[in-house]
């Protein structure tokens, strides 16, 4: 095991966003910790592409929002790896309730997508936050542009990803000066998490948001990894930022 090598965490790494970022941070010179909850094959898939930049990984199913498996999964980490310089809170989940139909969205829906999306993300830092200490260290959030202003979204994601928001801010002032504590807010990407929420509309309004976006582009997995590699490997001063990535729909429309 080679010590001078950094590690990095990623919840949520089997697909999309979590894939992209694993295999960037591994192309950037970090080994990678995969974790997953149930999609193994995905998982290490995305843990051969990282191998393929570079990096050891190591494969562990967790679900963030139980913070028994948390606190042994970082256990692991420690005696596997040895140490950790960043973590990517990126795990997530959402409901398939329509935002405008209020009774049909139960406190079960309502508390699962919050256990993942709020409470997973304060158990992996707080679980992290030793050895993030040890390291000077760097988390980025996987928050969304609906956690800044409304959007079609499910109510339960979008006031979690509010949530997220304000947590990263919490977290920079809890943290700090060992720890920086960032967030990213993505708008649209392209792939298959959107391709699940406008179904047979994909294309054609991905194609509307591209067209009204000032760089006439959606964003995607990889834009967004692009982003939270540079926040874990510089910008040394940028600490309780949400950063928003959507080609600069946001702030023209």
């Amino acid at each position: 095991m080679n010590q001078n090598r950094r590690v990095a965490l990623i919840t949520g790494a089997a697909t999309g966003i979590g894939r992209a970022t694993a295999v960037a941070l591994a192309a950037d010179g970090f080994d990678v910790v995969v974790n997953y909850r149930r999609s193994e094959q995905a998982a290490r898939e995305t843990a051969s592409l990282a191998q393929k930049k570079g990096a050891r990984t190591l494969l562990y199913s967790c679900d963030v929002s139980d913070d028994r498996m948390v606190r042994k999964m970082l256990a692991s980490v420690e005696q596997e790896l040895g140490r950790l310089d960043a973590l990517v809170n990126n795990a997530g989940t959402t409901t398939q309730v329509a935002p405008q139909d209020l009774e049909a969205l139960t406190a079960e829906e309502w508390d699962r997508v919050f256990a993942v999306n709020v409470r997973g993300v304060f158990q992996v830092s707080r679980a992290a936050a030793p050895l993030l200490r040890k390291s000077g260290g760097s988390i980025v959030n996987t928050a969304s542009i609906v956690g800044l202003r409304p959007g079609p979204q499910p109510l339960p994601y979008a006031a979690s990803k509010a949530a997220v928001v304000n947590l990263t801010k919490l977290l920079a002032l809890n943290l700090g000066p060992e720890i920086r504590v960032n967030a990213v807010a993505p708008g649209w990407i392209q792939g298959d998490w959107m391709k699940r929420m406008l179904k047979d509309n994909y294309d054609e309004l991905l194609a509307r948001r591209a067209k009204h976006t000032p760089l006439r582009h959606c964003v995607t997995a990889e834009d967004v990894a692009e982003v939270i590699v540079n926040l874990i490997t510089s910008n040394r001063l940028v600490n309780g930022e949400i950063v928003v990535i959507d080609g600069g729909y946001a702030a023209t429309t």
